[in-house]
């Protein structure tokens, strides 16, 4: 039997206490001693209750351990993050502790279907979900576009969307680098208010709608902390990449010229 397709796992008391334990004497210290943590818009989940989707946009590696610790203890008691299955759970080792960190399930990428249905499973069972719409990391720090079915699953299953904006995550660990920034930089998380899809409306679109809501709380924090809203970061980022492709290309000139240059001193031996 795959466990991971238990529903009742992702309930189980003892997990959710073992997991409360871990984040309280592991991972909180090694956030708090990574980055400064700033929550905004708790009061929006006040009247918050299970089941529910929670919809980040997806900065770095801090992303899922931040909602695991500045969400309410009761929202996240039994919070299954989305982790990918071809690299969280293709070894039972990882699994393990995947699902012991974060309450994960496996979540298909590419050609791999052998999941598909466990996080409706998950929410008819009661279990709220934190899913990543973006499917991955950002590599500019800009917000990708969102894959509908985070939003089809909402829809299909009447159930409201969380959405969350990650200031500073990106720039506090960025992906070329192999850990986190010194000094503790800002991080700031933020919630805004569940969002329910309009009557008639379809996942494309209520998709798009958070995707958008998303980049206006993202926008109005990095404003009011002087921090780079997601144009910003987008207009950096094609500027390094024009950077990048302009080296290329000088390089490669400089490697044409350097040939052509020992192509005539062989004609020139070869004359004299």
């Amino acid at each position: 039997m795959d466990l991971a397709r238990n529903p009742r796992l992702y309930k189980s008391t003892m997990a959710s206490i073992a997991r409360n334990t871990m984040r309280t004497a592991l991972i909180r210290p090694a956030v708090n001693g990574a980055i400064k943590i700033h929550v905004h818009g708790l009061e929006h989940l006040d009247d918050l209750e299970s089941p529910f989707v929670v919809t980040p946009n997806h900065s770095g590696h801090f992303d899922g351990p931040l909602i695991m610790l500045t969400m309410p203890k009761r929202l996240t008691k039994n919070l299954a993050t989305g982790a990918a299955a071809d690299y969280f759970f293709n070894h039972w080792y990882k699994a393990v502790g995947t699902q012991l960190l974060v309450n994960a399930f496996p979540v298909d990428r590419g050609s791999m279907h052998g999941h598909r249905g466990l996080a409706s499973s998950l929410i008819e069972s009661g279990v709220s979900l934190l899913i990543f719409p973006e499917g991955t990391r950002s590599r500019t720090g800009g917000m990708g576009r969102f894959k509908p079915g985070t939003a089809a699953l909402a829809i299909s299953h009447n159930v409201p969307i969380v959405p969350v904006a990650m200031v500073g995550a990106w720039a506090a660990w960025p992906p070329n680098r192999a850990r986190w920034v010194p000094g503790r930089p800002d991080v700031h998380v933020v919630y805004g208010a569940p969002m329910h899809a309009d009557p008639g409306e379809i996942a494309h679109e209520f998709s798009e709608r958070v995707r958008r809501k998303i980049i206006e709380m993202h926008d109005t924090t990095a404003r009011a902390y002087s921090m780079p809203t997601q144009a910003e970061m987008m207009h950096l980022a094609a500027i390094e990449g024009a950077k990048k492709d302009i080296e290329a290309a000088e390089g490669s000139d400089d490697h044409a010229d350097k040939a052509q240059g020992k192509d005539r001193k062989k004609g020139f031996g070869k004359r004299r």
